[in-house]
């Protein structure tokens, strides 16, 4: 199995190719949206991109999904996400890192946790030869996502 700089490296030549923007700014703290300038048609070209260069295959919905998007946008009230919320969240991408959501419940953007270091952890997790994401898992009590 692949590393995790060399699954990095491969990643960095995706969105050198799919987003056209210069290779010093792909950082693993980079986010697609905000320092990368991805937009949601990116996101297809990434995850087809994806598949391609390491042999992996993408359900539709998994990696960006207006799924995960809706249960992001519906875990922060007033700016905090709750433990209950962020185990929902957790259930719906267990290969994120939110160790840092964990120890600081503010979240600005949800846009934020899809970073470079986002893709590589997916990637691995793939490669890895993990399933599907929880996408059964029930948003918090009295914001299901039906």
């Amino acid at each position: 199995m692949a590393s995790s700089n060399e699954v990095h490296t491969q990643i960095t030549k995706v969105l050198l190719q799919a987003l056209g923007v210069e290779e010093d700014d792909i950082k693993p703290s980079a986010a697609l949206q905000a320092d990368l300038g991805a937009e949601s048609i990116d996101f297809l070209d990434i995850a087809f991109r994806l598949e391609r260069e390491f042999g992996i295959k993408i359900p539709r919905g998994e990696l960006f999904s207006e799924r995960v998007f809706e249960l992001c946008s519906q875990i922060v009230q007033d700016g905090q996400v709750s433990a209950e919320r962020l185990a929902a969240l957790r259930a719906q991408m267990p290969y994120a890192d939110l160790a840092a959501l964990e120890r600081d419940r503010r979240l600005n953007r949800i846009d934020d946790l899809f970073t470079v270091d986002f893709l590589t952890r997916y990637v691995m997790w793939k490669l890895r030869g993990n399933g599907a994401a929880q996408y059964g898992v029930p948003a918090p009590a009295s914001h299901h996502l039906d």
